[in-house]
């Protein structure tokens, strides 16, 4: 897995990521903000759009929030885009502060691990990480079922967080 620039597109996924999030874990944020536009909905999945001050256009994401079942203080938002030149595949995970950095953030799809990536950068409302979603890791999501992402809390304590991958690979085919 490796990571991609922080983009202008990436600072608005990160921020429409931050605010859908925001009505159970981040109130302030939706304070701040206007919420992105939900286009469609693809099993878990939305594309979620917003014209970001001075763009030209709309800019998308395909998106889910999940909170932890045990420990509601706990959820991520997963968001993957495409990078304004097309050249480049997006996988952005949003954590909320507490996460340990140094330990990064797994993945393990349908049991299987497939590594670790490290957070990027931390805001106000929680940090980030980001790497560039290759082919291989995208054909991993459209055939599996589940993704557990894996924080930390103490270098003990891996806490895995399932998202549901029904719906990503249509929900991808279809993000403008």
């Amino acid at each position: 897995m490796g990571f991609a620039p922080l983009s202008r597109l990436a600072r608005v996924v990160f921020s429409l990521s931050v605010m859908a999030l925001g009505a159970t874990v981040l109130p302030s944020v939706l304070a701040a903000q206007q919420p992105g536009t939900v286009k469609a909905n693809y099993g878990a999945w939305s594309i979620v759009c917003d014209q970001p001050a001075g763009a030209s256009g709309e800019q998308c994401a395909l998106m889910q929030n999940v909170i932890a079942e045990d420990r509601p203080e706990l959820g991520l938002s997963v968001v993957v885009l495409k990078t304004a030149d097309r050249q480049a595949k997006i996988l952005r995970v949003l954590a909320p502060l507490g996460v340990l950095l140094p330990n990064g953030l797994g993945l393990n799809v349908d049991g299987k691990d497939i590594g670790r990536a490290y957070f990027v950068r931390c805001f106000a409302d929680g940090c980030y990480a980001e790497v560039v979603l290759e082919d291989e890791l995208l054909k991993t999501f459209r055939s599996g079922a589940t993704a557990t992402f894996i924080v930390f809390q103490s270098p003990e304590e891996g806490i895995g967080i399932p998202v549901d991958l029904k719906g990503f690979g249509e929900g991808y085919d279809a993000l403008p």
